[in-house]
């Protein structure tokens, strides 16, 4: 919520509680880190005032920073929107969560922790696809909220880059946070046979793809429209960023006018990190860049130290119905060879697959888990076109040809094997450690971050109005 904002409801609240409100002021000019021993104050004159009667109020200052009525009632509907429940009463929770947030933010800025664009957008298409979602479709959203899904994003984005910022935060406070196989085993030893974790049904998969061609035709109709879009700009038709959010096919800088924010070149495609790294004139647009995403055009920003914050705009070739049928054709073949036993499937991965990134690992497909890569997926995190063929296949067979859009966006032929299948089970230390590991880090993670806000709440500036002094808070020292 802006300053603006909270101006205008100190003041307002201020008439309606005939200057009670006014208090907070005396706390606005301290940090959140203030001095501990001024931290409580509480506002006996608010509990006189019938809640019925007030439009706003600010109902609880940290540091300085206001959190109002309307706040929480906000964060209340939002909840039973998502079904969401509380432990324990959502009047005393709700403001405490909010309050506990503030704490996060407060740090984060201390310790400059940033959020990209890119992260901030993503956020706001999670939020708005779970609304649509509960909604029904878009334009019955946008008749719920009364308001153009563009004008929820405006809305949205500094929840979403708070949020973000929160998360980055609480990963740094516990980034140091390591437990040994001692700290494990002392963990699990005395819990009952029925308390240990369930590991679900794991799956380890190895797969084969083959992109279809796309024809030279569609290259240089894509071609063509980029070098129309680089004309329009050049003669000052129209601007770069208009031009991104029409037709761009980045989503998640297409919003942004294409532009990706300060982004290090390790993060970047390699081709598309050299073109954008060596634009020097921020008028000029670059020539066509090729990447594993697409065909780009790319207008600098500006350079900052060793990151690069520029435009983009991304198209990506269609490949036709014909070319995917006669890729799956091909592969289908492929399949065929290796249920007859000519071929192996991890010889066919090494050496006619498309997908580096399994290409060199015979074809098992990895993900990233707390403990390192593993080769093992729960089967909501597979791909869900492999997840499906997965479902009803037995360990050891190769499925028919299907296709996909990869992880790049791009429209690939696959065949995959089933090589293992963990059903789901009791965790045990010698056969799932890393499970057994992940619970007790995470408990570790909690009470360090439990600690931690209860250090801050003694360190910092809080008043709350008189009706929330008996409420059970989680933390610990909002009122002394």
């Amino acid at each position: 919520m802006k300053k603006g904002y909270y101006i205008f409801f100190c003041f307002l609240a201020g008439l309606l509680l005939l200057g009670t409100t006014a208090n907070a002021g005396r706390g606005g000019n301290r940090s959140t880190g203030g001095e501990a021993n001024d931290t409580v104050r509480t506002d006996s004159a608010a509990a006189a005032i019938p809640e019925t009667s007030v439009v706003d109020e600010v109902i609880w200052v940290v540091g300085d920073e206001p959190i109002l009525k309307s706040d929480v009632e906000m964060m209340r509907l939002q909840a039973e929107a998502e079904g969401i429940s509380w432990s324990g009463d959502p009047d005393c929770s709700i403001p405490e969560q909010l309050a506990v947030q503030k704490l996060f933010l407060h740090q984060a800025a201390i310790d400059s922790v940033e959020v990209s664009e890119s992260e901030i957008a993503s956020g706001i298409d999670r939020q708005i696809d779970a609304w649509i979602q509960y909604a029904g479709s878009k334009e019955k959203l946008e008749e719920y909220r009364q308001m153009s899904i563009s004008q929820m994003r405006q809305q949205l984005r500094e929840d979403s880059k708070n949020n973000y910022l929160i998360q980055e935060m609480k990963k740094k406070l516990v980034e140091d946070i390591k437990v040994t196989p001692a700290d494990v085993r002392r963990y699990f030893s005395n819990l009952p046979a029925d308390s240990l974790p369930m590991v679900p049904t794991e799956v380890e998969v190895e797969i084969v793809t083959k992109q279809p061609k796309v024809s030279q035709d569609e290259i240089n109709r894509i071609k063509d429209d980029l070098r129309e879009y680089t004309d329009r700009v050049t003669k000052g038709e129209t601007s770069f960023s208009t031009l991104a959010r029409l037709y761009s096919e980045d989503p998640g800088s297409a919003r942004q006018g294409g532009e990706i924010g300060y982004t290090g070149r390790g993060m970047l495609d390699p081709a598309f990190a050299n073109v954008a790294f060596n634009l020097t004139d921020p008028k000029k647009i670059s020539k066509i860049v090729e990447s594993e995403y697409g065909f780009h055009i790319i207008q600098l920003i500006d350079k900052r130290g060793d990151k690069v914050n520029v435009r983009h705009i991304l198209r990506k070739p269609k490949v036709s119905d014909e070319a995917v049928a006669e890729m799956r054709n091909k592969l289908d073949s492929v399949a065929a060879d290796i249920r007859a036993g000519k071929a192996k499937f991890e010889d066919a991965a090494m050496y006619i697959s498309d997908d580096k990134d399994t290409r060199n690992n015979h074809g098992l497909m990895s993900t990233y888990s707390s403990g390192g890569i593993t080769s093992r997926f729960e089967m909501k995190d597979l791909p869900a076109e492999v997840a499906k063929q997965v479902e009803k296949m037995q360990v050891g067979e190769v499925s028919n040809a299907f296709s996909m859009i990869n992880k790049n966006g791009k429209t690939v032929c696959a065949i995959i094997k089933l090589k293992n299948r963990i059903e789901g089970h009791r965790a045990t230390i010698t056969e799932d450690y890393q499970v057994m590991q992940d619970v007790v880090l995470q408990k570790e993670r909690a009470k360090t971050l439990h600690d931690w806000v209860v250090n801050k709440i003694k360190n910092t500036y809080v008043r709350m109005n008189d009706r929330y002094k008996d409420c059970k808070f989680e933390y610990q020292g909002w009122v002394k």
